[in-house]
């Protein structure tokens, strides 16, 4: 059998201990596992040790920043990143370790499938949600951004079968709060860009996001959940404008 490059999963975690096990134990295909902490309270950093990770400890920098920072301390060149709350499918694991063989890209996405109030998401924004996690850290790397962070390469991405499994089992009050710090974050990081707001985007975003995830993209079909889901959407995309606007007024009355 063709033996495939050997490959470093690398993740970051903060009080991440009631959700890492089940991630850790789908990991073990890889060849090393990397966990860089920031500082949690809660006994992670001894549950990946337990599960044979790596890991290193480091004060908190932004998404983009600590990704990158963790790969760096990664032994392989080529690295999976998945969030503490993230599953590899057997499905995909037989994708990575076959793409590995003979890789024919620098990098490669596969679709997340996101679980919401107990429901996995199969249309809508929820799936498939491409998300590209696996690379050769020497021809790609992690954006800068605070938030909304990316993966930057050159040439297109290969695509693998199989679903990274997205299990967050935060409460719809703690989804919204980290909802709310995120159209913060991307308002202020637009608002220094000279991104403008008019009235148009205030009103007619939300409306295009919700005719193209629910009617375009079926999002209707996933029930109840995925109305939910696409309507605190269409409500994000309402508050980033919101408070970019509220940024510009503050601009101008400080002239």
């Amino acid at each position: 059998m063709p033996v495939r490059q050997p490959l470093s999963a690398v993740l970051i975690t903060l009080n991440a201990a009631s959700q890492l096990k089940e991630t850790l134990d789908a990991l073990q295909f890889c060849d090393e596992i990397v966990v860089v902490d920031s500082g949690s309270s809660d006994g992670t950093q001894a549950l990946a040790r337990s599960h044979g990770a790596r890991v290193i400890d480091c004060p908190w920098r932004g998404y983009g920043p600590q990704k990158q920072f963790a790969i760096e301390q990664a032994t392989h060149d080529w690295v999976l990143c998945v969030d503490a709350d993230e599953r590899v499918s057997k499905e995909l694991q037989l994708s990575i370790d076959k793409a590995l063989q003979a890789p024919q890209n620098h990098a490669y996405q596969f679709p997340r499938c996101n679980r919401f109030m107990g429901r996995y998401l199969r249309h809508g924004e929820g799936y498939p949600d491409w998300s590209l996690r696996l690379f050769d850290r020497r021809q790609a790397r992690w954006s800068d951004d605070a938030v909304h962070e990316k993966v930057l390469f050159s040439g297109a991405p290969g695509t693998l079968k199989g679903d990274l499994l997205h299990d967050s089992a935060e409460s719809i009050e703690s989804y919204l709060t980290k909802q709310n710090r995120y159209t913060t974050i991307a308002a202020e990081a637009a608002f220094a860009r000279g991104k403008h707001v008019s009235a148009a985007h205030l009103l007619l975003s939300p409306l295009i996001r919700f005719i193209k995830f629910y009617f375009v993209r079926l999002g209707l079909l996933d029930g109840l959940p995925g109305l939910i889901h696409i309507l605190i959407g269409c409500g994000n995309s309402f508050a980033k404008y919101a408070k970019i606007a509220a940024l510009q007024r503050k601009a101008r009355d400080l002239q």
